[in-house]
C-alpha cells in the first residue's frame, strides 16, 4: 500500500481555547497521518474532553479490495476490550442480587476440575485457569466451529491443569472471561449477546453494537463493517487472517464469546465510557470497584487490574485502559480519570493502538511528541557499537548486546529486536515500527544518556549495567 490513502475528517471545538483546541488537533492530525503514510495506520480514532469530542477522524479503508473508506459509523471487532462488557454483566448480576462474586466457579460448572476459584478471581486475572486456545490446539477439529459449551466440555474432558493455585498470581486468563459469559447466560437464562443488547447496548443507545462472530453469523451482515487486516510476509501485502494458515484458529475459535467478540464504533464507545464515568448502568460501588485495581500486576509501576480494565497511576494521572488483540484487529480505550480525556483508537489491520494512546495522552498534555519519520540506515563501524551494549532500565529492563556486525534489543523474556543505526548515536527498531533509541556520549565516548523513543514519545533510559 504505497499509494496515497483518502480520509474521513471531523474537527470539534474543545472547550479549551479555539487556539489551544486547534493546535491540539492540529498536531494529532499530523501524528496519525504520518502514521498512516509512514506506518500504515488503518482506522478509526475519537478523543474526548469530558465527553465532548475534541478530534474524531478515519484513516484508510474498511474493505481494502474495495477501497471502501472508514467513516465513523464504522463497526469493529473490538477484541479484548470486549472484557469490560462480560465484566459488567457480571456486576449488573450482583448487583441485582443474581450472584455474589464470591461464588466458586464449580457451583456453575461443577464438571470443571478446577477448585477453589471465585468469580472475583476469575474477573481479576488471577484464578490460574489454564489457556483454552493453546489447550484447544492440535486437539480440536478446526474445520468445526467451537462455541462457549464446546470449550468448557473440552476443558471438562481434557483436563489442562492450572497454571498456578488460584489467587496466587497474577495470569491475563481468555478463559475466565469466555466463562464468565457462560454464567452470565445460566445465571439471566438469555443468550450473552441477548443480555448485552438488552442490558447495556439498547439503554445506552449504542445503536452500533452488538455482540457479533462474523464467521457463525452467516445469515447475518453489519453493512459498515471494517473488514480486519494481516500483513502477510509471503505475499507483501495486506490480506484477511482467513487466508493464512497459521491463522486457521480465526475460524474454529470464532464461536467463543466473553473474552472478545463485541463489535463497536467510536462513537458507541464514547457513549459506554460517559456511561461507567457516571454509573448510569451500574451502582455506585460496582462502577467504583470497577475501576478501582483489584489485583497487582506491576507493584513498580503501580500497574493493577480492577474489573475488565487496566488502572495504572503515572506522570499524566490516574488511567483506566483495555487494549484488544486479535489477528485483524487492533483497539484500545483509554480515559485519564483526572483530566476527564477519553482516547479511543480501532485499528482494523492490527496498527500499535496501545502505543499511539500513550502518544495522544502525551500531546493533550502539551508535553513533546516526536512525530513518525522514515528511517534509513547507514553502515557504521561494528567496533563502534561495543559502546551502546549493557542494561538500561526505564519502565521495565532491556538489554542491548552485540551480535556481530549489529546491535539487538533483548527484552527480559528473551525477545530479541535488531537495531539499525541511521547517525553514530541514532539506532532504530528494525521491525518496520517508530520506534528508536538515542545515545548521548561523553568525551570518553561512554554512554553519559540514553532514550528510548516509541510511538513519539521519549523516555530516558537508565544505564544499570
Amino acid at each position: 500500500m504505497k499509494k496515497l490513502i483518502p480520509v474521513v475528517l471531523v474537527f470539534m471545538l474543545s472547550c479549551k481555547g479555539k487556539n489551544e483546541s486547534n493546535k491540539i488537533t492540529k498536531t494529532l492530525d499530523e501524528y496519525f497521518t504520518a502514521q498512516l503514510h509512514l506506518y500504515h495506520f488503518n482506522g478509526n480514532v475519537l478523543v474526548a474532553e469530558k465527553g465532548k469530542i475534541i478530534f474524531q477522524k478515519s484513516y484508510g479503508f474498511a474493505d481494502y479490495k474495495k477501497e471502501r473508506l472508514l467513516n465513523d459509523s464504522s463497526v469493529f471487532e473490538l477484541a479484548s476490550v470486549s472484557k469490560q462488557f462480560t465484566a459488567t454483566a457480571i456486576l449488573l448480576l450482583k448487583d441485582r442480587g443474581k450472584l455474589k462474586l464470591t461464588d466458586s466457579l464449580r457451583y456453575y460448572f461443577p464438571e470443571l476440575p478446577y477448585y477453589n476459584i471465585s468469580l472475583q478471581q476469575m474477573l481479576t486475572h488471577v484464578s490460574g485457569l489454564p489457556d483454552y486456545e493453546s489447550a484447544m490446539t492440535g486437539k480440536w477439529n478446526p474445520d468445526k466451529v467451537a462455541f462457549n459449551a464446546d470449550m468448557i466440555a473440552f476443558l471438562a474432558n481434557e483436563k489442562p491443569p492450572v497454571y498456578f493455585a488460584p489467587g496466587a498470581k497474577w495470569l491475563y486468563s481468555n478463559t475466565a472471561y469466555a466463562i464468565l459469559a457462560s454464567i452470565v447466560e445460566k445465571v439471566s437464562g438469555q443468550t450473552f449477546a441477548a443480555f448485552l443488547a438488552k442490558n447495556i447496548f439498547e439503554p445506552l443507545s449504542m445503536t452500533h453494537s452488538r455482540v457479533f462472530n462474523t464467521r457463525r453469523s452467516t445469515s447475518d451482515t453489519i453493512a459498515n463493517y471494517a473488514y480486519g487486516y494481516v500483513f502477510d510476509d509471503k505475499q507483501k501485502k495486506y490480506v484477511l487472517p482467513d487466508s493464512v494458515p497459521d491463522l486457521r484458529f480465526v475460524y474454529y475459535l470464532d464461536g467463543i464469546q466473553g473474552d472478545g467478540i463485541v463489535n463497536s464504533t467510536t462513537g458507541d464507545l464514547l457513549k459506554w465510557d460517559r456511561a461507567i464515568k457516571n454509573h448510569s448502568i451500574l451502582s455506585e460501588e460496582s462502577q467504583k470497584a470497577m475501576i478501582t485495581g483489584q489485583s497487582i500486576i506491576d507493584t513498580a509501576r503501580n500497574y493493577r487490574y480492577g474489573y475488565g480494565l487496566f488502572v495504572e497511576k503515572n506522570e499524566l494521572g490516574n488511567i483506566i485502559s483495555h487494549s484488544g488483540g486479535w489477528p485483524g484487529y487492533a483497539t484500545m480505550l483509554t480515559r485519564n480519570i483526572d483530566k476527564d480525556f477519553t482516547i479511543i483508537i480501532l485499528s482494523n489491520n492490527e496498527s500499535h493502538t496501545g502505543g499511539m494512546s500513550i502518544a495522544v495522552q502525551h500531546i493533550l498534555a502539551g508535553n513533546p511528541v516526536v512525530m513518525p519519520t522514515t528511517h534509513k540506515a547507514i553502515l557504521l563501524d561494528s567496533n563502534a557499537l561495543e559502546a551502546f551494549t549493557g542494561v538500561y532500565k526505564a519502565n521495565s529492563e532491556l538489554t542491548i548486546e552485540r551480535r556481530g556486525t549489529q546491535l539487538f534489543r533483548i527484552l527480559p523474556n528473551g525477545a530479541a529486536t535488531a537495531l539499525s543505526p541511521e547517525s553514530s548515536t541514532h539506532f532504530f527498531y528494525d521491525d518496520g515500527s517508530d520506534r528508536q533509541i538515542q545515545f548521548e556520549m561523553d568525551s570518553n565516548n561512554k554512554v553519559r544518556k540514553a532514550w528510548v523513543i516509541a510511538f513519539g514519545v521519549k523516555t530516558e533510559l537508565i544505564k544499570i549495567k
